[in-house]
């Protein structure tokens, strides 16, 4: 008897060791896994030593894996060896399912569980510094690992499955990088928050979503007498103005009001000198998405452009400033209470002008109205009806009510809309 207590305190301690070497690679495994690839490499860039191990050890998962289980495996063998052993010490001769139990629920516990757990809620804790040793076992035991892999890659293969990753899945799509966005939380100041979200929503929108619509837009008409011009660049609020004869389907070019300001003080100005001034008008077709503009006018150095539709009629104009307020947005917590084309009502309701874009109360009042059709409210009225409207008519638009207010030359001036009460609106009211 006084021979075997040695023998088992070496059994036990080698027992224990081997745990804590199968805890080790089980918590590195998951650690790995579970790294956030993004901020990894955001770390590698800053030259992290534990982020630039652990990166170079994730291009290779099949390698990094087969490393790990090799050990894992190896010790969780040798420990059931040494666990049989210590009840054998113990007990004499135990029941090997009693055994099998009692091991089971101490790896579990001890080397899987616990260790697995930890390193899930504390991932960059766990692997940053357990890369350093895997990467040192992976190069002594690199001829297994390879061997262990060449068999398992063929296994891979035969089941249809490509053994290398594949690098498109690592790349996140603009839903994916939104919800990254929005998980972001209190990390990301609020402004900054709704800027990147507005930067992904430019893809959605196309440049009749933001555009002036031709009837609003205000140029010159070289026609006109040269002292009603004249007054009208002195009076304009705008920095660049189309110049057309006549129509605005027949466009000269865009002037510069810097460029007119010398002009203004020749006493035999005339309209020749007026054109030679404008550049040459920028067309763009209707169907251009608001993200691809905004770097057409960045290559071009342009900051207006005219949007011309399938027949090269002229619908509208955009300029630079209309697509930077898409990602900055309004100067303000009250959008309602700013908007020039809605008005609040005390029932509720707002007064909303016609020509006011679907995509502009949306973004104003939270509201989801369909804008894959038509782009203001006069549109969206008039394809719902089919017909021009000789009387006030109400619509029902999904989760929306709207009634038509004014009509005046053939167009839906006014629209009164609020949203349809909610059941849980109802029980508070009631």
């Amino acid at each position: 008897m006084e021979s075997s207590s040695p023998s088992l305190t070496t059994l036990l301690l080698t027992f224990t060791a081997l745990i804590l070497a199968s805890a080790y690679f089980s918590s590195s495994e998951t650690g790995m896994m579970s790294l956030n690839r993004y901020r990894l490499k955001h770390l590698k860039r800053h030259n992290h030593a534990g982020a630039t191990r652990a990166s170079k050890l994730l291009e290779k998962p099949d390698k990094l894996i087969g490393v790990i289980l090799i050990g894992n495996n190896f010790v969780n063998f040798l420990a059931a060896s040494i666990a049989t052993s210590i009840a054998i010490a113990l007990v004499g001769d135990p029941a090997p399912l009693a055994t099998a139990i009692v091991l089971t629920m101490v790896v579990l516990i001890f080397a899987e569980v616990t260790p697995k757990t930890v390193a899930a809620l504390y991932p960059e804790r766990i692997a940053y510094p357990s890369s350093l040793l895997l990467s040192l076992l992976l190069r002594v035991l690199y001829p297994v690992v390879w061997i262990v892999n060449f068999i398992s890659n063929g296994l891979v293969r035969l089941l249809g499955f490509k053994p290398q990753p594949d690098e498109s899945y690592q790349q996140l799509t603009p839903e994916e990088l939104r919800t990254v966005v929005y998980e972001s939380g209190e990390r990301i100041p609020r402004k900054r928050y709704g800027m990147l979200l507005n930067i992904l929503d430019l893809e959605k929108a196309s440049v009749t979503d933001i555009m002036v619509p031709r009837n609003e837009v205000l140029g010159i008409d070289i026609e006109d007498n040269l002292t009603e011009i004249l007054d009208q660049i002195a009076n304009s609020q705008h920095t660049r103005l189309p110049v057309y004869r006549q129509d605005i389907d027949n466009i000269i070019g865009v002037l510069h009001m810097r460029s007119v300001g010398k002009l203004l003080k020749l006493e035999n100005l005339n309209k020749a000198m007026i054109i030679q001034e404008t550049i040459e008008p920028y067309f763009i077709p209707e169907s251009t998405p608001l993200h691809t503009q905004l770097f057409n006018f960045q290559k071009k150095k342009l900051r207006l452009a005219l949007i011309v539709d399938e027949y090269g009629a002229v619908k509208g104009i955009v300029a630079l400033e209309d697509i930077l307020e898409e990602i900055v947005g309004e100067f303000t917590t009250d959008l309602a209470a700013s908007s020039k084309d809605i008005h609040a009502q005390q029932d509720g309701s707002y007064l909303i002008d016609g020509a006011t874009s679907i995509r502009e109360i949306n973004r104003t009042l939270g509201w989801d109205l369909d804008s894959s059709g038509a782009k203001t409210v006069n549109g969206l009225m008039m394809e719902i009806l089919q017909a021009i409207p000789d009387s006030s008519v109400g619509i029902q638009l999904d989760d929306y009510y709207a009634e038509i207010v004014q009509i005046k030359d053939n167009v839906i001036r006014t629209v009164r809309m609020w949203a349809r009460p909610t059941r849980v609106d109802l029980l508070i009211d009631g």
